[in-house]
């Protein structure tokens, strides 16, 4: 509650009030507020009702809808609406860097950085949206059992190594393509992000691709990787007909890590009101 000499700053800047009239409205707030205070059953709504009904004194309709509106704008602005949450898996092999783009997008510490053994969860928030993304440890140990963790899975990310080994590319190739058939997350959106663009032996972003159509609407996917990863990623007879992004990424550059989540988001808010709608 907004102390009693504050309204009469605000009224006196959206009204432009005569000296009498101040005085009039002055001592009715008092009263008011008073009584209030002695008695503390009063709501917010009951305040501004008591407000507009005095403003008819001697008021004309502009000023009362001036204070109206400044009182509610300082003294009845409620929480924020709840951004939607998203439940997501974070998936690649081990030194792809997941790790590392989840922590820098929730702003921690590179130096508290450890690779994932198991699995771990982190809530990433965005201005629209939180995601809760489970990161699922990448060793040749723990992918057989990466198909356990994908229940519940509203999205998918995936994360490969550009810079890595030609074995280590056909290896994620296939962890890919098994994931992208997988009945639990055929349906997801994917996004899939060509990470360590910053080290010398990355494969270099040449081409633009285009992803495939979804209920007649195309998703443009934007500057993407060679040729040489579409050779053996074979992404666009794969993905036919699901929602994905491609996008190259590094943590030098946040900005476009942080443009790639929100098309993914944009992709999942698509997929929820495609849901609201059947």
């Amino acid at each position: 509650m907004l102390p009693f000499g504050l309204y009469l700053m605000i009224y006196a800047v959206c009204s432009r009030p005569t000296v009498s009239h101040v005085f009039l409205i002055g001592v009715k707030l008092k009263r008011f507020f008073f009584s209030f205070l002695v008695a503390g059953k009063c709501t917010q709504l009951k305040t501004i009702n008591h407000l507009d009904s005095m403003l008819h004194l001697n008021c004309d309709s502009g000023r009362k809808s001036r204070m109206t509106t400044c009182f509610r704008a300082l003294c009845c602005k409620g929480p924020p609406p709840a951004r939607p949450e998203y439940d997501l898996v974070c998936i690649g092999l081990t030194g792809s860097g997941k790790t590392s783009l989840l922590s820098k997008l929730c702003s921690e510490s590179p130096e508290n950085v450890v690779s994932t053994t198991g699995f771990s969860i982190k809530a990433v928030p965005f201005q629209n949206a939180v995601l809760n993304v489970k990161e699922l440890g990448g060793a040749d140990n723990i992918r057989k059992y990466w198909s356990r963790y994908y229940q519940g899975s509203q999205g998918v990310i995936f994360v490969l190594d550009s810079a890595s080994s030609e074995d280590d590319l056909e290896t994620a190739r296939n962890e890919l393509h098994s994931a992208l058939q997988h009945p639990q997350l055929c349906t997801l959106p994917f996004l899939i992000l060509a990470n360590h663009q910053d080290k010398p032996a990355a494969r270099s972003v040449q081409e633009s691709v285009h992803g495939s159509k979804c209920c007649g609407t195309p998703l443009i996917i934007g500057n993407v990787i060679s040729s040489h990863i579409k050779k053996y990623f074979e992404l666009e007879p794969l993905a036919r007909g699901k929602r994905w992004i491609l996008q190259p990424c590094s943590l030098d550059d946040v900005d476009a890590l942080k443009d790639s989540f929100s098309q993914l988001i944009n992709l999942l808010e698509e997929k929820d009101h495609e849901a609201m709608r059947m």
